[in-house]
């Protein structure tokens, strides 16, 4: 498909990448009233899924970021704009994210798609809905794009197409990218969650073998994932994990309508990170590149009710090129 050309065009202040990125979570004010299921996992863990339904015949997965959750306010005001066009939605809360730990070593990684193929088939069998469509927003949109390419030869039909938002495709590339002056306020965020995560594990599971000291130190992902995802999940080392949870080498994969969104000023992500390539010779993934948005921001100024470009753009792929129809 052609690269599509953006209409987002914030006003001043939001053309800063570092301002349109804090602003959501710092001064949005939205919540929503979810309707929570625990679903129990093959390996004899669980999943907390946060539905919010209108009584639609279609459901809308929404996959968080790193250290996010159904809270994140990009899902909960994608969740309230949805629910307003008519359309029931899910929000997936990934392994230790949904307030509560998880019982196993293991929580989630960028690559984890089994958990999501999981949960696709739990609702897909569950429940009766005609149409499921997926949006993921960062780790959680490189989960979305990998889950569709990985397991297009397995995807139901009622799977109907996919959205992701401000995704690190590219994970070797986009974490030198993170690992710059420029992105160390969010590295130093994610990590008091992400240090003290593993510290639980550690003490939950003693066998482990956590070097406290190590942890204690760490100041780019690479460490934890020295730490903990190498270890925890079977990869051989960063390096490794890096090629295989990386969701670029799937995307030409993708059978079924599907939109990037990564803005040119997100500091989140490398110049790897903008598929070009993939979406002109792809019939079905598109690329769109606004100028402005930051990572996972899309403000466009200090009025709320002006703030909704992402959750408009949403849908109106989901009607013009997903093909659902919405009010």
């Amino acid at each position: 498909m052609p690269i599509l050309k953006s209409d987002f065009s914030p006003t001043l202040p939001f053309k800063n990448g570092h301002f349109n990125t804090m602003y959501r979570p710092l001064f949005m004010k939205d919540t929503c009233n979810y309707l929570r299921k625990r679903v129990t996992t093959w390996d004899e863990d669980f999943i907390d899924l946060d539905f919010s339904l209108v009584g639609s015949e279609t459901l809308v997965l929404l996959i968080h970021g790193l250290e996010g959750s159904s809270e994140s306010k990009y899902m909960v005001s994608t969740s309230n704009f949805l629910n307003n066009k008519g359309l029931d939605t899910v929000c997936f809360n990934l392994r230790s994210c949904s307030g509560e730990d998880n019982l196993l070593l293991a929580t989630y990684h960028s690559g984890k798609t089994e958990d999501v193929d999981f949960i696709v088939n739990h609702l897909l069998n569950s429940y009766d809905y005609k149409n499921l469509i997926l949006i993921g927003f960062s780790l959680g949109g490189n989960l979305t794009l990998k889950y569709m390419g990985e397991y297009q030869k397995k995807l139901s039909d009622k799977i109907k197409g996919a959205i992701a938002v401000s995704v690190p495709i590219d994970i070797a590339t986009a974490e030198v990218e993170m690992e710059k002056l420029k992105n160390k306020l969010y590295v130093e965020m994610f990590f008091k969650t992400m240090k003290n995560k593993v510290l639980e594990k550690a003490y939950k599971f003693p066998e482990f073998n956590l070097d406290k000291d190590k942890l204690f130190k760490a100041t780019k992902f690479k460490h934890l994932e020295y730490l903990y995802t190498v270890p925890v999940f079977g990869f051989k080392s960063p390096d490794d994990y890096w090629k295989k949870a990386s969701s670029k080498p799937y995307i030409s994969k993708i059978d079924r309508p599907t939109i990037l969104i990564n803005a040119k000023d997100d500091t989140f992500l490398s110049a790897e990170c903008y598929p070009r390539k993939e979406a002109i010779q792809s019939k079905y993934f598109f690329l769109e590149i606004p100028n402005f948005g930051g990572h996972v921001g899309f403000m466009s100024s200090f009025k709320p009710y002006e703030n909704t470009w992402l959750e408009k753009r949403i849908a109106r792929f989901i009607e013009e090129n997903i093909k659902i129809k919405i009010h």
